[in-house]
């Protein structure tokens, strides 16, 4: 062969291999890609609390798909593709899965309130469930068996720090006293127990779980009236700008569409059933 011809033919080995790395590089950069969008490739893994409680999740086992938000988070893995056997569980506290920074998860569902501060460390979904906030009290106190807003002004109103809660009491109750804060629902209830305060305002869902479970005598008095400036709607929390963002919203749209989020709320939090609106 002519020095020239063999030089052409080195020439072209050179070309295809260079172009077959090139072509070889960008798969693997594609796949990287592709594999970063999930926590682990091919899995679904999503957050709940530690313990996670009823009627969110029954008997602390997300796993078996019991309970509200345990079934919300099957739905939307079904709606993105994967099987039940493809999901993975892990535990968070609430604040950790809000805080800035990696995450452990794709998205965490721990009745998390969709507010801007929140959105400005981690990204929300389109909410799943949006839910009225309620008064309850218990048996032994002035205001057991009220049926109207009204006969709350004089009482002593609790709420927790930093919640809609407190801002729907604020708004709807305007008690005479000013509503009365506390670090947490625990430490809220605890005063409700103890006769500190005549009532509580939580979300609907919880007002049934502590009337029905944790207090003695407990009574849910009803339902505050919707208040256009008191939002209290739940969105599945994932890492700051994650790719999957759109896809999970994408998910939880398609479910609200088909009514799936409805007939979940009816199976598992009763729909409002019991709790009339407080004229």
């Amino acid at each position: 062969m002519p020095r020239s011809a063999r030089h052409r033919t080195a020439a072209r080995a050179v070309a295809l291999l260079a172009a077959a790395s090139l072509t070889a590089g960008l798969a693997a950069c594609q796949t990287t890609e592709a594999a970063s969008d999930y926590v682990t490739e091919g899995k679904l893994t999503i957050g709940t609390g530690e313990p996670a409680y009823y009627p969110y999740v029954i008997d602390d086992a997300p796993e078996s798909g019991e309970g509200f938000e345990a079934a919300i988070a099957y739905a939307v893995a079904a709606e993105l593709g994967f099987d039940a056997a493809d999901v993975v569980w892990v535990r968070t506290t609430f604040e950790e899965a809000i805080a800035p920074g990696p995450k452990s998860f794709d998205f965490n569902l721990q009745q998390y309130t969709i507010t801007e501060e929140r959105a400005e460390s981690v990204d929300f979904s389109s909410p799943y469930y949006a839910t009225p906030q309620a008064v309850i009290t218990v048996d032994s106190t002035a205001v057991a068996g009220a049926t109207t807003v009204a006969e709350l002004a004089d009482a002593l109103v609790g709420a927790a720090s930093g919640s809609t809660s407190l801002a729907a009491a604020e708004s709807a109750i305007a008690p005479t006293a000013g509503v009365q804060v506390f670090n947490s629902n625990d430490d809220a209830v605890l005063a409700l127990q103890t006769g500190q305060i005549d009532a509580l305002v939580v979300d609907l869902p919880t007002a049934f779980y502590l009337v029905g479970v944790v207090l003695e005598g407990g009574e849910l008095l009803g339902q505050l009236p919707a208040d256009e400036g008191v939002s209290d709607e739940w969105g599945l929390v994932l890492p700051k700008d994650s790719a999957l963002t759109a896809e999970v919203t994408a998910a939880v749209d398609a479910l609200r569409e088909a009514g799936t989020l409805d007939d979940i709320a009816a199976t598992w939090l009763g729909a409002g059933a019991g709790a009339p609106v407080l004229q």
